[in-house]
């Protein structure tokens, strides 16, 4: 049987949600829209979250911004991940949420035996609108480091972010999925990962996608079983499941971030689902949000 790994996200909750609440408010929020005349005037909305106090530092040359790049879910708005971004702003990141899909594109064709069930045009083409978001945010805000990017996703998002940080392991400095489905995680330790896992029936991860407990533990991979729903990972979820996500993530880049403290996101929250030892216990799910296709 396929083990897993289990986190208790309950603890903090509360605290979370007053931290963020407090925080947002000294967030800045913009969407800016690029065209790409490379690929006949492609326009590229990206969703910009950033501290207020932040950056003026960087614009004054004083400091240099962490990058970290969201990517929505198939058929979701770039918009809808605020509850992460308002994470990544806090902690003095410059959040970046690129558009990929727009209504003019043909629509996506699921095929079984197909690479990533047929899924990588739709992959290249965010690989694609990565690339050339980063290369316009450098004119905008050059004070970041657009070398390293922290490469996030949910679902079909999640998929883009680990394509891409197969692609170019060398401008990636970790990676944050929800419940990726096609793209298999990258093992071989090159940076950290941390992934968020539903409970839900309908959106299974393919075979081979998400490595067991022991590969994980070999590769300093967190996987996160939550207890939620697939779509209860972005902003129209629960409050209980954004809350919980937002801690659990905020925790990790707390740990991975600290040159001083060691990086350790399996201890003393996460344990072996299969345990018997210590009170650690899962959620409910919580109440199912509308359920649309973004796998």
């Amino acid at each position: 049987m396929k083990r897993g790994i289990l986190v208790l996200l309950s603890l903090s909750v509360l605290v979370a949600v007053g931290y963020f609440t407090a925080s947002k408010w000294a967030i800045r929020h913009e969407t800016v829209t690029f065209i790409d005349p490379a690929r006949g005037n492609r326009p590229v909305a990206v969703a910009i979250a950033v501290r207020r106090d932040k950056e003026m530092q960087a614009n004054a040359g004083m400091i240099t911004l962490p990058v970290a790049v969201l990517n929505h879910g198939n058929t979701v708005k770039h918009s809808e991940y605020s509850f992460l971004a308002n994470v990544f702003a806090a902690r003095g990141y410059l959040s970046l949420s690129p558009q990929h899909d727009l209504p003019t594109d043909p629509p996506m064709v699921t095929k079984p035996g197909e690479i990533y069930v047929g899924r990588l045009p739709q992959i290249e083409r965010g690989v694609a609108n990565i690339h050339f978001a980063v290369d316009e945010m450098k004119k905008v805000q050059p004070h970041a480091n657009y070398d390293k990017l922290t490469m996030v996703g949910h679902s079909m998002g999640g998929d883009i972010s680990m394509y891409f940080a197969k692609e170019y392991p060398e401008q990636i400095k970790k990676v944050v999925t929800l419940d990726n489905l096609r793209v298999p995680f990258m093992t071989d330790g090159k940076f950290k990962i941390l992934s968020f896992r539903s409970k839900d029936a309908q959106f299974k991860p393919d075979p081979g996608v998400v490595p067991d407990a022991d590969q994980c533990e070999k590769s300093d991979i967190t996987v996160v079983d939550t207890g939620f729903q697939h779509n209860d990972m972005r902003d129209t979820g629960p409050d209980q499941a954004k809350a919980s996500i937002q801690n659990m993530l905020d925790k990790f880049l707390k740990d991975t971030d600290s040159a001083l403290a060691p990086v350790d996101t399996k201890a003393p929250k996460i344990i072996d689902k299969g345990s018997t030892k210590g009170s650690v216990s899962a959620l409910s799910p919580a109440q199912k949000s509308p359920r649309a296709v973004t796998n």
